[in-house]
């Protein structure tokens, strides 16, 4: 059976899983999947089903072993099927980071870390986990933790099924992000930033990008926020939009970033991937100050073609590897 063949057959097993549990419970199918989830992990079905749940579900567990499959099969399959609960969904919160955006995130954090053994993560806005756990599949052979925050909790337990499922280390909290988090230092902060503005001024009046008149960015405050909780000299890499830097609260910002990180790159990706040039992001790559600053003599700023075009992707993938390979080792 190819990889394809095994993810779909999972991704059956949990729509099909999922729209039971969905149809008995009057639930969501995003909570259904959910516990859907849970139920592989545990291996075992929930005795308050009815017995005619209970009975589909074993035959359907049964079809796959979890411990058969790749992590990436498990993923992806998992992704799936969120992606047809976010369809039902539609809530501003539901949403997916592009896979593509996701895998090219855990290359730049492969190359970051290339000579490093342990890495630890922190995403402050976990959402379903996808982005993450594709980052640490990329990453796979190094020791790995990582914590995740979500204020959803639907969207908190389908990360704890996804991560759970593809036995990854990740402490989860559930909480609003820009409050105090209860997490030893990482070595990088990684994040697809909402973008909207944060409604509790009070608890912004304590960042330094906070805007004295009116709401504060939510994506400002996160960005300030995660990298906090980052290493001296460790990292952020941000989902950011394509005009974060002409805001009308870009000048605070930009202070923060001046008194606390440098910038090693900003990668404008293909507008392909986004519904419209006003959702068009770049990742951002952040150090925070620290005595083992990278210091290179230029930034990385790259603008990637559609990555259908695999000539023009392959050029610039060859002048980011030379990038890395020359600045990335400057002496420090």
């Amino acid at each position: 059976m190819s990889s394809f063949e095994k993810m779909e057959k999972l991704f059956t097993v949990l729509d099909v899983t999922a729209s039971a549990i969905k149809e008995e419970d009057s639930t969501p199918y995003l909570t259904a999947l959910a516990e859907s989830g849970e139920n592989l992990f545990y291996g075992e079905v929930p005795q308050d089903y009815s017995a005619k749940l209970k009975d589909l579900l074993q035959q359907e567990y049964k079809k796959v072993s979890i411990s058969a499959l790749e992590n990436e099969e498990i993923r992806k399959a998992f992704q799936l099927a969120v992606l047809k609960g976010m369809k039902e969904a539609i809530q501003p919160n539901h949403a997916m980071t592009p896979d593509a955006v996701a895998l090219f995130m855990g290359y730049l954090i492969r190359k970051m870390k290339e000579h490093e053994t342990n890495v630890t993560l922190l995403d402050p806005v976990i959402g379903s986990g996808n982005m993450l756990t594709a980052v640490m599949n990329l990453l796979e052979g190094k020791e790995l933790s990582a914590f995740g925050v979500e204020i959803d909790e639907t969207l908190l337990r389908l990360s704890w099924s996804s991560a759970n499922l593809q036995k990854h280390a990740v402490e989860l909290f559930h909480q609003d992000t820009i409050k105090p988090l209860y997490i030893e230092p990482v070595d990088i902060a990684l994040a697809d930033l909402p973008v909207g503005f944060y409604p509790d001024d009070e608890t912004a009046k304590d960042f330094v990008v906070h805007h004295e008149k009116g709401h504060t960015y939510a994506h400002h405050l996160i960005m300030e926020q995660a990298m906090k909780y980052v290493k001296d000299s460790g990292f952020g890499v941000f989902l950011v939009p394509n005009r974060l830097f002409e805001s009308e609260q870009a000048d605070l910002l930009q202070k923060w970033i001046k008194n606390h990180a440098a910038v090693l790159g900003l990668i404008e990706l293909p507008m392909s991937l986004f519904k419209s040039e006003t959702h068009a992001k770049s990742i951002l790559i952040l150090q925070k100050n620290g005595t083992e600053m990278i210091k290179p003599k230029q930034a990385m700023l790259v603008k990637l073609p559609p990555f259908s075009n695999k000539d023009a992707l392959n050029k610039v993938m060859k002048q980011m590897d030379e990038w890395f390979k020359t600045e990335w080792k400057r002496e420090k």
